[in-house]
């Protein structure tokens, strides 16, 4: 399977560009910042988020956790169903399907796509890459749509 398509990115990366720690793509979020995730890119249906190497990450043989990565799949996948409108939208997770594919080291990156976006309910599949451009895992995701009330 190739890499997921996404747009070109082009300067400015994201309008959420330099958001503080613990800021997801204009929501508040706790576990990014415990995390220390980056998101690079929103729009066109499409999300991208980094997450730096840190040693707490990782399993017994010092390869980053598979729940580690589901984490940031499930925030990647989330973050592509609300790119249409991601200040005014969150989600919450139905369904998250990992395939893990090779051993994690280092930086990874997660890209993602909306599939589909219903009134409710939105489908997204998504990738995570190594710094090497490595295929780490493949992941599929099911969320509904919640309107923020702030």
């Amino acid at each position: 399977m190739s890499e997921l398509p996404l747009p070109p990115l082009s300067p400015p990366l994201s309008p959420f560009s330099g958001e503080a720690p613990g800021t997801l793509f204009g929501l508040s979020m706790p576990l990014a910042a415990a995390f220390q995730l980056t998101g690079t890119h929103i729009g066109n249906d499409a999300a991208r988020i980094a997450m730096p190497p840190n040693p707490a990450y990782g399993n017994s043989r010092g390869d980053v956790h598979g729940g580690v990565l589901a984490m940031l799949m499930d925030c990647a996948l989330a973050s592509a169903v609300r790119s249409h409108d991601p200040a005014r939208f969150g989600v919450a997770t139905i369904d998250l399907t990992m395939h893990y594919l090779a051993p994690a080291r280092g930086e990874v990156v997660a890209l993602a796509v909306c599939e589909r976006r219903g009134r409710s309910i939105s489908f997204a599949r998504g990738q995570v890459f190594d710094s090497e451009g490595t295929l780490l895992a493949l992941a599929t995701g099911t969320f509904k749509l919640l309107e923020r009330s702030i």
